[in-house]
């Protein structure tokens, strides 16, 4: 289990350095890029919560 955590800890991460990288960016291209990046993320760390307490609940 300590290895999804470990991934799920590393997507959360990455969500909130895309979200500051997005609200640093001057370039309205590479914050939308960092916006979708960010949710796309943040899609995965839900997908990974999910499938930590589906694990934990087996």
């Amino acid at each position: 289990m300590t290895e999804l955590q470990d991934r799920l800890e590393r997507l959360e991460t990455l969500t909130a350095e895309c979200e500051l990288i997005a609200k640093l960016a001057t370039d309205s291209t590479k914050r939308e890029f960092y916006l979708k990046l960010s949710e796309q993320y943040h899609q995965l760390a839900v997908e990974m919560r999910q499938a930590i307490a589906t694990k934990a609940a087996a």
